[in-house]
C-alpha cells in the first residue's frame, strides 16, 4: 500500500532557491544553505563520501543500528516511523525489520524535498514488506512538520546527525516544533556525531581524494544551472575547518582571486575579494550531556542511547 502526498512542488524549491541565493551572496559574510548541494550529482558525490576511509559517521551510526535496532523498537514501542530526510534505505531497513520483528510495525512515513527521489524509494520499501502502509510526503520537514501524517505510536527519526547542519537557535525551533507536533507515547530518534579529535573531524570533510571538494563545488555547479549564474566552481578552493567554540566543522568556499558573479534569474551581481569565503555547510559535534540538555529544553525526556564501539556516533531515544 503506498500513498505519496505533495506538499513541495518543484516551483517551491525554485523559489526557495531564488530566495536563499539572493540572501546568501548579498549577505556579510556570504553564505548558501547546504540543502543545494543535493541534485542528482551531489547525491552521487555524497554517496561517495559515505564510503570513503576517511568519512566514519555513516559507517558509526550503521553499526549502531545493526546491533541495537532491536533496543530501539523496544524502547519506542513504534507502530509507525516517520524518518524526516529519507535516505536510500539501508538504515531504514534495519529498523523496519526491528519494528516488524518485536510486532508492531504497521506504517512507514518517509519524508523528503526530492519527489522523485522519494517515489522510487517508496516504492522500494512498500515492494519489500507487502502489508506495510507506506505514506510518503515531499515536504520540507523544517517548514512542513504539522501537516505530517498522525495517529498510531510513532517514532519519528532524525538520522545521519542532519540536526548538525542547524545553529543552536535552529535546532532549538525545529526540536521544539517536533515535539509540538507528537503526542503522548511517540518518540523521537535521534542520531547525533559526537566531539572528537579535531583532525579526525577535519579530515572527514576534506578527504585526500578531493570527494568533499566536489561535493562543495556542486552548490555552484547548481545556481549556475537553475539561476543563469556565471560562477566558475573551479576558481574556488575547498575549506573544511574545526571552530572550537562553535563546536561546528564549518565548510566553505574560498575564491582564488577577486571576481564578479552575475545571476542572470535574479538580475544580481555579488562581488568576491580574492581569498573571500562564501560559507555552505556547518556540521555541529555534540556532547551527550549537551544534546540531552537541548532535548530537555524542547519538552522531551531523554530516555535511552547507544554509541558505537568507538564512541564516535550516538543514537538517542526521546519521549515526547
Amino acid at each position: 500500500m503506498l500513498r505519496i502526498d505533495i506538499h513541495l512542488t518543484d516551483d517551491d524549491l525554485a523559489k526557495a532557491l531564488r530566495r536563499d541565493v539572493a540572501e546568501g551572496l548579498t549577505a556579510h559574510p556570504k553564505a548558501l544553505p547546504p540543502k543545494w548541494f543535493y541534485d542528482e550529482r551531489g547525491s552521487e558525490l555524497f554517496e561517495r563520501i559515505t564510503r570513503l576511509p576517511e568519512y566514519y559517521p555513516t559507517r558509526a551510526e550503521r553499526a549502531i543500528l545493526d546491533r541495537h535496532a532491536p533496543d530501539i523498537a523496544r524502547a519506542t514501542g513504534a507502530d509507525t516511523l516517520v524518518e524526516l530526510g529519507a535516505g536510500s534505505g539501508e538504515k531504514t531497513r534495519l529498523l523496519l525489520d526491528a519494528l516488524r520483528a518485536a510486532g508492531t510495525l504497521r506504517r512507514y512515513v518517509p519524508v523528503d524535498v526530492s519527489g522523485d527521489f522519494l517515489a522510487g524509494a517508496a516504492a522500494g520499501i512498500a515492494d519489500a514488506y507487502p502489508g506495510l502502509a507506506v505514506h510518503a510526503v515531499v515536504a520540507d520537514f523544517e517548514r512542513h512538520l504539522h501537516l505530517l501524517p498522525a495517529g498510531g505510536r510513532r517514532t519519528v527519526a532524525v538520522l545521519g546527525s542532519t540536526i548538525g547542519n542547524l545553529t543552536p537557535r535552529e535546532r532549538a525551533g525545529f526540536l521544539r516544533d517536533v515535539h509540538g507536533t507528537l503526542a503522548g507515547g511517540d518518540t523521537l530518534l535521534l542520531g547525533v556525531d559526537l566531539v572528537k579529535d579535531p583532525r579526525r573531524l577535519v579530515a572527514a570533510y576534506d578527504d585526500a581524494a578531493g570527494v568533499t571538494a566536489e561535493f562543495n563545488r556542486n552548490v555552484l555547479r547548481v545556481v549556475a544551472r537553475e539561476l543563469d549564474a556565471d560562477v566558475d566552481p573551479d576558481a574556488f578552493d575547498h575549506v573544511a575547518l574545526w571552530d572550537p567554540g562553535a563546536e561546528w566543522i564549518e565548510m566553505r568556499l574560498r575564491s582564488r582571486r577577486a571576481a564578479r558573479v552575475r545571476v542572470g534569474a535574479l538580475g544580481l551581481t555579488a562581488d568576491f575579494a580574492a581569498g573571500e569565503e562564501l560559507r555552505t555547510e556547518i556540521s555541529a559535534k555534540f556532547r551527550r550531556e549537551g544534546i540531552a540538555a537541548e532535548l530537555r529544553a524542547a519538552g522531551f525526556t531523554p530516555a535511552e542511547g547507544w554509541t558505537d564501539p568507538a564512541g564516535d556516533f550516538a543514537v538517542l531515544v526521546a519521549a515526547a
